[in-house]
């Protein structure tokens, strides 16, 4: 298959498409959201636990604000690099949490365990933290939390869902590390402090009982133990996807549209784009439809891809006789499942790739039409952006 030749309204919709993304992103770029919300220096150590997709750049930060003699780790996923001078990277599995991980984890609470009167521990927490640190429960092996992970994510279950089970088959999640203050990149819809990360220093107000339930709902079956239901220490969140949706629909404003916002959606990715397709199809020229939140998808095939891109071929085939629709669907910590890419642009003539949605092989149709989007990690997490544009009468 040949990559598409662009007409020039969807050449021109894509530019603006791509610039709305990078203005979501800047907003919630940790050089810009942490600075105000860093407490002082402490008397005795600075201990900074890094820990998410945004866990390097937020460490830089961190770094940067309090020059030499902090430390700390900060734990990333494998292939995610961050230039740190005191604060130690560490690499771990993601979505699937590895040897690694469970590393990290101990590293994690001796740190934050070894304080001492004086030191303050800071914790800087963003989305992918359940599965870099990882720390089975009693009479559990991390290949039971391995598979518990794959079996749910290919279930559909939501992020709600993962995460509470996550907490009551961990010895770290749940609360159970200490830290003074918790400052936050939220990636969940809602922004609940026991959601993001899994919530490692915060108290969790779910029991082990609705972990069991979750369980049984998808047919699984495995030993959970309580969280802690009090814990010290502030939790700060200091950016989220309302804040990336603000600035995605300023942007546009900027560039001539009318910002119609769907704010925070969840739901299968494919219905979903069929949905906002629809939707999009009523809108005046010269709009679009943002939104953000996180989709799911239940596995039945073999192929790569993700929500982003699953989303984006379920809306392509409402969009055949549209040519003056397109969108862009991407993650903003910029990997979309297990596609390589953040996202893909799409449009009308996309419907003819909706064949590959029985596989979920969405990113090897992107991948042949030129069309996935890739940005790399972006530095950030909070979560997916979709953009739908309706061409003004300007271009």
């Amino acid at each position: 298959m040949l990559a598409r030749r662009l007409p020039d309204n969807q050449r021109a919709m894509r530019a603006h498409l791509a610039q709305m993304f990078q203005a979501g992103i800047g907003a919630c770029h940790p050089r810009r959201v942490l600075p105000a919300h860093l407490p002082p220096r402490a008397e005795g150590r600075m201990i900074v636990l890094a820990l998410g997709k945004a866990a390097a750049e937020m460490a830089r930060v961190a770094e940067a604000h309090y020059g030499p003699g902090i430390t700390g780790v900060a734990v990333v996923p494998h292939g995610v690099e961050g230039d740190l001078a005191d604060i130690a990277l560490l690499h771990a599995g993601h979505p699937i949490p590895d040897e690694a991980s469970v590393a990290a984890a101990e590293r994690l609470l001796a740190l934050a365990e070894g304080a001492e009167p004086g030191d303050f521990v800071l914790a800087l927490l963003s989305g992918g933290a359940s599965a870099l640190a990882c720390l089975p429960g009693p009479w559990l092996r991390l290949e039971d939390k391995q598979a518990m992970n794959v079996l749910l994510l290919r279930a559909g279950a939501t992020i709600s869902e993962i995460n509470c089970v996550r907490r009551h088959m961990s010895r770290i999640k749940g609360g159970r590390l200490r830290a003074a203050l918790t400052l936050a990149i939220s990636d969940v819809v809602g922004d609940r402090p026991e959601d993001i990360g899994s919530g490692p220093t915060v108290a969790d107000p779910t029991t082990g009982e609705a972990a069991r339930l979750i369980l049984d709902r998808y047919g699984l079956d495995a030993p959970v133990t309580e969280t802690a239901k009090q814990v010290a220490g502030e939790f700060r969140i200091v950016a989220s996807a309302r804040d990336m949706l603000a600035a995605v629909a300023a942007e546009a404003e900027g560039l001539g549209y009318r910002p119609v916002l769907l704010g925070e959606c969840t739901g299968e990715a494919r219905t979903i784009g069929g949905v906002h397709a629809a939707v999009a199809r009523t809108l005046p020229p010269g709009s679009a439809l943002i939104s953000g939140g996180e989709l799911v998808v239940t596995m039945k095939g073999t192929g790569k891809g993700g929500p982003n891109l699953e989303y984006a071929l379920g809306a392509a085939t409402l969009l055949e006789d549209r040519p003056d629709i397109a969108g862009l669907a991407a993650d903003s910590d910029g990997l979309d499942g297990n596609s390589g890419a953040a996202g893909a642009f799409f449009s009308g003539a996309d419907a003819a790739g909706a064949a590959s949605l029985a596989e979920n092989d969405s990113a090897t149709w992107f991948a042949a039409t030129d069309a996935l989007f890739v940005t790399g990690p972006t530095g950030t997490n909070v979560n997916d952006l979709r953009i739908i544009l309706v061409k003004g009468d300007s271009y």
